[in-house]
């Protein structure tokens, strides 16, 4: 596909030729010069190449005093954070050859206030060549918590040298024995009763350490020495919890020789160890009870007794109810829906989350997929129809227009971020409460699940590939696009949508096994410990969601239920797709049905009679909190042809086919409010009984949620206790059932 690009095209065109090569890795740190010319508020760097090789890949770094703000220039991309900026060059400097410089393309910036910036680093050196000094060593090493098996060493932090210090190695024999950013650090896995010589070094961001500070000798406590244990910690209390954490506190314990921790019991999980009187237990789920103890230890390896037992729930996902919903990724093409749609529709401010549909898995590696644009065939019963198949063009390539953009602004064409993507991180600015979760999978994108979730090995190698790519960040590039840590910060966790688990139903030529169902717990159970992992480094904790199925055959088959909500957050279930005709007129084409009845239809012909009530009753009835399930309602329609009145307007009639597509490779589907706008003379009727709603032109029928339905889905869900709705998708509405949806939930 085209991409728009800037009318500086053309002469860049012959510039490359001479200037851009093919990418070389970079050479040895030091090999670039950058020097600034400072003109009031406008600053350009001259990058110049001293060294013998090529280097790709360079940015600038420099410091700004405090309150003045750094903005995009020409030639380069400029990114702040506090008082540090960064620079990074368009991909046509993005390469410098030896003895070559970025004239008359160097990169330029813009500051709020004149002033000089500082501290200036390229190519992990000093921009003017000079050499790097190191940190002073650290002082005062000494031993303030000592047991029979570990030493905790504190110290007084070193100065800085040319670089700010980034952390500390504890040395032990002349090995690492620990490293940390703060100043102090556990050396654990020691003898009992014998002596260890330690010393402590600093290291810079650039990994260049300091002096070794002064040897401390320090022998282990000997476990003869003491053997009465610590008196039991008393008033263990809850002092806070959110949905994946609780807060403890207690009193403290009392010892002969000294407290020196406490450990926090949980069954089923390893202790999790604490310094002082309280402790956040991190890696619950949500909308969940647990029962917590604590113990005290003194540094002789003596445990006192366990507490009295304290129960506590970890709170919902969301205050009130869940308001979720699909963007579909190519919603931008022919339906001419953009993420800025969310935001003058007002759908924005009221949802809760947002699923980004969908992202695929590589077929050969087994990892999730990026930085490909490859469409699916158009025979929707090809069994390789989705195999390879992506649209990095729609997700990140693609430059935006300010009439498309959410925040008004348009794309250069050159930035390292655009598509969806980068107005995905808009919309998150406007609206900071909004989860945005990274979709896998789908109807057409599960052919691997069962591949990747078969063994241990094959669902760290997935579940570690998919953090990487889209919560990290490490999109692959595209179309001058993406990189390392480029996406970094969009999404909030993931959701999968394997359709489906333990079944043959799915798109054709989808892999399965009986194991699926088994597989499919293991692999949500990784998704959550990777994903917990992380948390562990940022702070902040990442949702995992999946779209589950409303046949309860399919429930049986694929889900272990309650065990699997052990590890997933929220189940987004369907709640819509009981009925239809497919475009290949391979489903139902010979009779009309509701795709989305609350409660069972008592002229239902079919044998399975499929409702919402009895989708969520799969998973109540097995024990799942209904806090943790969402209603799936369908911002579109379902419809036939050729269908007779029948005394019932068409309801559960005859049909010679699939109704007419809002688009010609989609039959039988329409959005919401395309259907009511196109589809002529279609008179809407409501089934009260089965809570259904319908439309009927003495022709077509179709099938959808409105208003109507809506308001009395959403009064179920409130009765029934449920977290919430879930939407598919929202290019089919004009904001009327986000409204709706809105209204019912309040």
């Amino acid at each position: 596909m085209n991409r728009v690009r800037r009318p500086l095209i053309a002469l860049l065109g012959l510039i490359l030729a001479t200037l851009v090569v093919p990418a070389v890795p970079a050479a040895a740190d030091g090999s670039l010069r950058a020097t600034l010319a400072l003109t009031g508020t406008t600053g350009e760097y001259t990058v110049t190449n001293t060294g013998s090789a090529a280097v790709t890949g360079w940015a600038i770094t420099f410091t700004l005093p405090a309150g003045v703000t750094a903005s995009t220039g020409s030639h380069a991309t400029v990114t702040q954070t506090g008082n540090q900026v960064t620079l990074k060059p368009a991909y046509y400097i993005n390469t410098v050859h030896p003895g070559r410089s970025t004239y008359p393309y160097s990169p330029t910036f813009r500051l709020s206030a004149a002033a000089q910036p500082t501290q200036c680093r390229i190519d992990n050196a000093n921009c003017d060549g000079t050499p790097d000094t190191p940190p002073t060593a650290p002082t005062g090493v000494r031993a303030t918590v000592k047991t029979t098996k570990s030493v905790t060493l504190s110290w007084t932090a070193s100065t800085a040298g040319s670089l700010p210090v980034a952390g500390y190695d504890v040395l032990q024999g002349g090995a690492v024995a620990a490293s940390t950013t703060g100043t102090s650090a556990t050396v654990s896995g020691l003898t009992p009763n014998t002596s260890y010589t330690f010393t402590v070094r600093a290291k810079d961001t650039k990994g260049t350490a300091s002096p070794d500070s002064a040897p401390l000798a320090v022998t282990t406590n000997n476990p003869a020495d003491d053997t009465q244990p610590p008196t039991v910690p008393t008033g263990l209390r809850s002092t806070a919890a959110d949905s994946g954490s609780v807060t403890l506190s207690w009193n403290a314990a009392t010892d002969n020789t000294g407290v020196v921790g406490y450990e926090v019991l949980r069954a089923g999980a390893d202790p999790v160890t604490a310094a002082g009187t309280s402790a956040k237990i991190t890696g619950l789920a949500p909308s969940t009870s647990y029962s917590f103890s604590v113990r005290a230890k003194d540094g002789y390896d003596n445990l006192s007794a366990a507490s009295p037992a304290v129960t506590v729930s970890t709170g919902d996902i969301v205050d009130g109810y869940a308001r979720v919903a699909y963007f579909v990724q190519w919603g931008i093409y022919g339906r001419q829906y953009f993420v800025k749609n969310l935001h003058t529709s007002g759908a924005a401010a009221k949802l809760t989350h947002l699923l980004y549909a969908f992202q695929n898995i590589d077929p050969v590696n087994l990892t999730c997929l990026s930085g490909v644009t490859k469409g699916t065939t158009s025979n929707p019963q090809d069994p390789n129809q989705g195999d390879g198949a992506g649209d990095a063009e729609a997700d990140y390539s693609r430059p935006f227009s300010a009439s498309q953009s959410v925040d008004g602004v348009a794309d250069t064409g050159w930035e390292p971020l655009r598509g969806n993507l980068n107005q995905l991180r808009k919309l998150k600015t406007m609206y900071p409460n909004l989860k945005i979760l990274v979709s896998l999978g789908g109807w057409t994108y599960s052919k691997y699940f069962s591949d990747v979730a078969a063994t241990d090995a094959s669902r760290k190698k997935f579940v570690a590939s998919c953090v990487d790519t889209w919560i990290k960040g490490n999109i692959k590039p595209y179309g001058g696009a993406g990189g390392p840590g480029t996406a970094a910060g969009i999404f909030d966790g993931i959701d999968v949508d394997w359709e489906w688990p333990g079944s043959p139903d799915g798109h054709p030529g989808n892999h399965w096994s009986p194991n699926d169902k088994r597989n499919n717990t293991l692999l949500m159970a990784e998704f959550r410990r990777q994903l917990d992992a992380l948390s562990a480094t940022t702070g902040k904790r990442y949702e995992l969601h999946a779209f589950t199925p409303a046949d309860p055959g399919k429930v049986a088959a694929g889900w272990e239920v309650p065990e699997i909500f052990q590890y997933l957050d929220v189940a987004n279930v369907q709640g819509y797709d009981f009925h239809g005709s497919g475009s290949d007129n391979s489903w139902e084409p010979n009779r009309t049905g509701h795709q989305g009845n609350l409660y069972v239809d008592a002229d239902d012909p079919y044998t399975n009679k499929f409702s919402v009530e009895t989708a969520i009753n799969a998973y109540t009835d097995a024990g799942v909190d209904p806090r943790r399930l969402t209603v799936g309602l369908a911002f579109y329609g379902r419809g036939w042809q050729g269908v007779p009145n029948g005394g019932r307007n068409g309801e559960w009639q005859s049909a010679t086919g699939a109704a007419p597509g809002q688009f010609a490779e989609e039959a039988g589907t329409r959005g919401y409010g395309n259907l009511l706008a196109m589809v002529p003379n279609c008179t809407i009727h409501h089934d009260t009984a089965a809570v259904a709603t319908y439309c009927y032109n003495g022709n077509q029928w179709w099938t959808f949620d409105d208003p109507w339905a809506i308001a009395r889905k959403t009064a179920w869900v409130r009765e029934r206790g449920l977290l919430g709705v879930m939407a598919w998708e929202m290019s089919g509405d004009t904001g009327v059932l986000m409204n709706a949806v809105d209204a019912g939930l309040r």
